[in-house]
């Protein structure tokens, strides 16, 4: 289940988001945080599964009718069940109208999720 992130599970979507490999630096991933907790358009979704965060993915939504996936990250231990790419759809959803784009690190598992 993906559910918007909220600020009391700061620590679980850090912890996930450390997986991504430019988010492993400590000073980098607080910045990461801000910018998902101060800026709208910046946004961060979780994803739930039983009781468990497993995974999230952070978005950055632009200006010109499309939103750019920054993060996606899943526990390994929960890899290869198609968790990240539920995560891609429900977030392509949710942003109806948009087109969806990727950076240069999100983009080989994006594109995956195309076929």
């Amino acid at each position: 289940m993906l559910s918007r992130y909220k600020r009391p599970h700061e620590k679980i979507a850090m912890g996930l988001l450390s997986f991504m490999p430019k988010e492993r630096n400590v000073k980098q991933l607080k910045k990461t945080m801000e910018l998902y907790n101060e800026r709208p358009d910046w946004q961060l979704f979780l994803w739930k599964a039983d009781d468990d965060y497993v995974g999230a993915i952070g978005i950055h939504i632009e200006d010109d009718d499309s939103f750019t996936v920054q993060h996606i990250s899943v526990i390994p231990s929960f890899r290869g069940e198609g968790i990240g790419h539920r995560m891609v759809e429900r977030v392509e959803r949710q942003m109806a109208g948009r087109k969806a784009k990727a950076t240069e690190e999100t983009k080989p598992f994006v594109m995956r999720c195309r076929v």
